[in-house]
């Protein structure tokens, strides 16, 4: 089996069911992120616990979507982008968002996968994490239009 790599049909709808937003999606060049560029990275692993799949958002989609889900202000969310970080809240609501994209790698034929671990914008990241964030190859890298939000970059990695 391998792992699916989701279309960005199947994100674009997902996320406009749980953003409660008509949300779009257009391609991207490759969002690298490192120290000047935060992002937040959630690891997706499957039944043996390897690491298979990332998906990384940058900070400003981090915090739209985080605020977005919960019907944070939009003030929060720039302020969250300007101070270079998530406040708990907002990360938790994108740690939400994330748990429920795994089942976007879940299609019949599919290694099963479920979100392991979320490492929100802010602190830095895992070098490991962020090596892994480069990978090429396998992976779809999208700009998120968030109405009322803004926009960002989402990028999904198979490894």
């Amino acid at each position: 089996m391998a792992v699916h790599l989701p279309q960005p049909k199947q994100l674009r709808d997902l996320l406009a069911d749980l953003l409660g937003r008509d949300v779009t999606l257009s391609p991207s060049p490759p969002f690298a992120p490192g120290p000047d560029t935060p992002a937040t990275v959630a690891v997706y692993v499957d039944d043996s616990l390897r690491i298979s799949a990332l998906i990384a958002c940058d900070l400003a989609l981090s915090a739209r979507a985080g605020a977005a889900i919960g019907l944070v202000p939009l003030a929060d969310a720039e302020a969250a982008i300007g101070d270079g970080g998530l406040t708990e809240t907002i990360a938790e609501n994108l740690a939400e968002v994330l748990n429920i994209a795994a089942s976007t790698f879940n299609v019949p034929g599919a290694d099963h996968l479920r979100l392991h671990q979320v490492h929100p914008a802010g602190p830095p990241l895992d070098p490991q994490v962020r090596i892994s964030t480069l990978t090429l190859g396998r992976r779809e890298d999208l700009r998120v239009d968030i109405p009322g939000y803004g926009s960002g970059i989402l990028s999904i990695v198979l490894l």
